[in-house]
């Protein structure tokens, strides 16, 4: 249980959660409050949908039968958000005890809530009506859906409440079927902007690779390969391939003259294939010394510079 927010503090909390808040003037001391009927301790959130058009007047001044305010915050199409009472409002009647006990317990599970209605859910719940004729047809627009995402999540991040404290009207009750949008799903938006700073906004992440240059790179590989000095390095001032980039392109001049003595080998290799070859078959006249010859000279003929230090 809580007490609630102050008019202040709630307008406060709204404005850094991002939602656009308009201000009718008198909301802050408009209310049902009474010496027999409070507001608070209070222990959560109801969403409902108007049922209607231009419902704001209605939601202001209520009914002969349901005088007004109706909610403490009224959301209209364009995701602005007036406020339009503060204190007890009439706006969530009585409340099923299963009901009132998950969001309480914060639970995960809200339950179909049972026939009996003991809770005075007035005295328990922030409200807002969300214009809408929850008809199943009637859209709400993404800036509507969103503002209320971040008008529950404020009231939430202020508390100190999980998503579980937010209960559709028609969780809490047999007698209403609003809102027309699932609950579990709000509750899950709920929670992904609780997981984040008041400001967020999806898309927001920082790139993990920002900032990052190709200098860092190289030092990161340097420190986590550890690669041995070069033969004869003293220390990185006195030996520049010693430094990352330097390191790599020596390295990579080294395998090229590799790959070129590799080449030369097997060229010399199949000159002494040859030679074999010829004198297997018995072609020619070539005595051992002149095989020496051959030999030594297919080889010299070929020059490989292996040191490329």
């Amino acid at each position: 249980m809580a007490t609630p927010l102050t008019a202040d503090r709630l307008v406060q909390a709204l404005k850094a959660e991002g939602v656009t808040v308009r201000e009718k003037s008198g909301w802050r001391n408009h209310n049902r409050n009474s010496a027999s009927r409070r507001w608070g301790p209070v222990n959560g959130i109801t969403i409902h949908h108007t049922a209607g058009r231009d419902s704001l007047a209605l939601c202001w001044s209520g009914t002969a039968d349901l005088p007004g305010p109706l909610c403490h915050t009224h959301l209209a199409k364009d995701g602005i958000a007036t406020m339009v009472g503060h204190g007890r409002a009439n706006h969530a009647g009585t409340f099923a005890q299963n009901a009132y006990d998950a969001v309480v317990k914060e639970s995960p599970v809200h339950p179909r809530p049972d026939a009996s209605e003991p809770v005075d859910g007035n005295q328990h719940f922030y409200g807002i009506e969300i214009e809408n004729l929850g008809d199943g047809k009637d859209p709400y627009p993404e800036v509507q859906y969103q503002a209320a995402v971040r008008w529950a999540a404020a009231i939430c991040r202020a508390h100190g409440w999980s998503a579980d404290s937010i209960i559709g009207h028609r969780e809490g009750t047999r007698r209403k079927i609003d809102p027309s949008f699932p609950m579990a799903i709000f509750r899950d938006a709920v929670a992904a902007r609780l997981a984040h700073e008041p400001g967020w906004n999806p898309g927001d992440e920082e790139d993990p690779m920002a900032g990052i240059t190709k200098a860092d790179i190289y030092a990161a590989v340097w420190e986590t390969d550890k690669v041995a000095a070069p033969a004869g390095a003293a220390d990185v001032k006195t030996n520049p391939t010693w430094q990352p980039q330097s390191y790599l392109k020596d390295t990579n001049t080294r395998v090229r003259a590799l790959e070129k003595s590799l080449a030369a080998l097997q060229e010399t290799n199949t000159k002494l294939v040859d030679t074999v070859a010829v004198l297997a078959a018995g072609v020619g006249d070539l005595d051992p010394a002149a095989i020496v010859t051959e030999l030594r000279d297919a080889i010299e003929s070929i020059s490989v510079r292996l040191d490329v230090s």
